[in-house]
């Protein structure tokens, strides 16, 4: 009995524990629908009642299901969409709040804390003057000329790479030609400055171009130009030069020489111009063929040598004597040093090329056999390659272009074997030779060939 007695009272205890039902929520405007959405937000708790008698029977307010209670609610008005609103962001359960710390990282306007803030627009740009104003342009002065919008300023930059290599003088080798020459021809000294002045100006600035072709480290012991001005601005500086020097002669052309006599320079308008154009053509078609040589690993005959050192190196020497010659005030016939200064160029550049690959002071100036780097192929090169032709070696170290020490006296050991510079000395004194005879039928016992023979004495090779 005690055991049933205690099973009853633990039954009952259990059972007055259990939580009542809560039950529906109560409406004074009685009943809703109860179709309505259930995913608006909750209204605030309704105010706890204080009476503690009675409490289900005596409600004065209705009892409504929870879901016809939520229809009810009216939706709160709708804040104006977000400049970065999307149909993404707006299902993101908590989207971010705008970063107002960050100007300019949201587009006014922006809330900050429940308020809209409007950023102030801009100040207005103030008015154009001087060089900002656009009408300017209206009567702007649009005739440009070298005195109005050319400075001297302009003039250092734009020559830069030509003043950098005439700042590092040669031997001034045709200077001393044009003097040699003048003993005949006898230019007035006005005109035979121009024409010294041209001769010179064109040398240095196809220096330039020939250093940029042929990749070259270094000019006379310096650096060459395009590694210091850079490359564009060096061909600018060497074509830039080219027209400098043709203005020049286009002054020569329109003064007379002066002097006295029947023996003046009687030559023609544009005649200067004429021939500017003419070996400039020149030497551009003698380089030319020399480039191809090289890149194209063609290994030249000697006769295409010659034609195209006749062009290349023999053009300005050209030049310069026959601008002297439409200048001369040397009495009728007048003396024709063409030939001469032709044997002359071809003797500087077979010279060149042989002191190239074999003096101590050509190494220092421009490096060590510097025309095998280049892959050159120059006289002593030419010779070697066709005394031999079964032999591949030399031909395929041009095609290396290297700056090995080691292969490039393996190079010139193998043109000694070949005896190629004993046959370019040879060629070089039967040259010389020939340019003395040419001399004295020049001169005609007139006693003026001294400088020309002391040139050629220079450019012997014992």
């Amino acid at each position: 009995m005690a055991s049933s007695s205690t099973s009853h009272h633990h039954r009952s205890s259990s059972s007055s524990l259990q939580p009542k039902s809560i039950p529906p929520r109560t409406s004074s405007s009685g009943s809703h629908n109860h179709s309505s959405s259930l995913t608006q937000s909750p209204p605030p708790p309704a105010p706890a009642t204080t009476s503690t008698a009675d409490h289900d029977s005596r409600s004065i307010l209705k009892t409504v299901s929870e879901g016809d209670w939520l229809s009810s609610r009216q939706p709160p008005p709708l804040a104006p969409p977000s400049p970065l609103s999307s149909p993404n962001l707006a299902r993101m359960p908590h989207a971010p709040e705008p970063n107002t710390t960050l100007p300019g990282l949201w587009s006014p306007p922006y809330k900050v804390s429940g308020i809209t803030a409007t950023a102030a627009p801009p100040p207005p740009p103030p008015p154009p003057t001087g060089d900002n104003d656009p009408n300017r342009f209206r009567d702007y002065d649009l005739n440009f000329g070298p005195g109005r919008s050319w400075s001297s300023d302009n003039e250092r930059i734009v020559r830069g790479p030509y003043d950098y290599v005439v700042s590092h003088p040669g031997k001034d080798f045709r200077a001393q030609l044009i003097s040699a020459f003048n003993a005949w021809l006898d230019v007035d000294p006005e005109s035979l400055s121009v024409i010294t002045r041209v001769v010179g100006m064109l040398h240095e600035s196809s220096l330039l171009v020939d250093d940029v072709q042929d990749s070259s480290e270094l000019r006379r012991g310096f650096p060459v130009a395009h590694h210091v001005f850079g490359v564009a601005q060096t061909i600018n500086a060497a074509n830039y030069m080219y027209f400098d020097a043709l203005r020049e002669l286009q002054a020569l052309d329109g003064t007379p020489p002066s002097g006295s006599g029947s023996g003046s320079g009687s030559a023609g308008a544009g005649v200067a111009v004429a021939t500017f154009a003419e070996e400039l053509a020149n030497l551009h078609r003698g380089q030319g063929m020399d480039l191809y040589w090289r890149d194209t690993l063609t290994c030249p005959s000697e006769d295409d040598y010659l034609d195209m050192v006749g062009n290349k190196t023999a053009g300005l020497f050209r030049l310069g004597v026959k601008l002297m010659q439409q200048r001369s005030r040397e009495p009728e016939p007048r003396t024709d040093c063409v030939p001469l200064i032709n044997l002359i160029g071809l003797i500087f550049q077979i010279r060149d090329d042989y002191m190239n690959l074999s003096s101590s002071e050509y190494s220092s100036n421009k490096g060590l056999c510097e025309d095998l780097t280049e892959g050159k192929f120059s006289f002593p090169v030419i010779h070697s390659i066709r005394a031999d032709p079964a032999n591949r070696e030399l031909i395929n170290i041009l095609k290396q272009k290297t700056s090995d020490v080691q292969v490039k006296r393996y190079a010139v050991c193998r043109m000694e074997a070949t005896g190629s510079f004993q046959y370019t000395r040879s060629v070089l004194a039967v040259l010389i030779e020939r340019a003395r005879r040419t001399a004295v039928e020049i001169d005609r016992g007139r006693g003026k060939l001294a400088g020309i023979l002391k040139i050629l004495d220079k450019m012997s090779i014992e």
